[in-house]
């Protein structure tokens, strides 16, 4: 079974005295729910920045199944509080961008791109540049295109922070569906 493992990872700041993150342990299984809770600025974001491979620990070691995280990989994909999207594309060539990487078929990523779309509840809204989108929406954009790399670790910041309250219920529910 494939393991995302933080081994006393700890995270310091230039500039800042105390740490952000101070020999923090996790062993997380493919397919574990694991939800950091904490105040605003305790180091949550930092963990996850370390397990995306964004980050590199001052102390400890980050692996995926035994292999040090040296950076980015396929197998871990984020989803940010604030939406990392191409806003000279669409909705639709955004999330089609990921299944490019993982080497679909030209023919087939419109498919599928729609159909995670559709999924996120913005089935009508393939063709939008994403300037055109509200922040809720570029944030769903952002979950299809982090759910189109199937990776093996779905690391998500606070991303159904900016929908609204009804929004981000359905959200909710559709990634428990997904995880189940």
């Amino acid at each position: 079974m494939t393991h995302l493992t933080l081994d006393k990872i700890s995270v310091h700041y230039d500039g800042q005295l105390v740490p952000a993150v101070e020999r923090v342990s996790l062993d997380i299984a493919k397919g574990d729910f694991v939800v950091l809770v904490g105040r605003s600025g305790c180091g949550k974001t930092s963990l996850l920045n370390v397990a995306a491979g964004l980050v590199e620990p001052a102390g400890g070691l980050a692996t995926v199944d035994g292999r040090p995280i040296t950076g980015p990989g396929s197998d871990r994909a984020v989803v940010f509080q604030n939406d990392a999207l191409f806003p000279w594309l669409t909705a639709r060539e955004n999330v089609a961008f990921a299944l490019r990487l993982r080497g679909v078929p030209a023919d087939s990523r419109a498919r599928r791109a729609d159909e995670l779309l559709s999924l996120v509840k913005l089935a009508d809204a393939g063709d939008k540049r994403i300037w055109e989108l509200s922040g809720g929406m570029r944030q769903r954009v952002g979950l299809a295109r982090a759910l189109a790399a199937e990776p093996e670790f779905l690391l998500l910041d606070e991303p159904l922070g900016a929908l609204d309250a009804l929004t981000r219920e359905r959200m909710q529910t559709t990634l428990l569906d997904l995880w189940a």
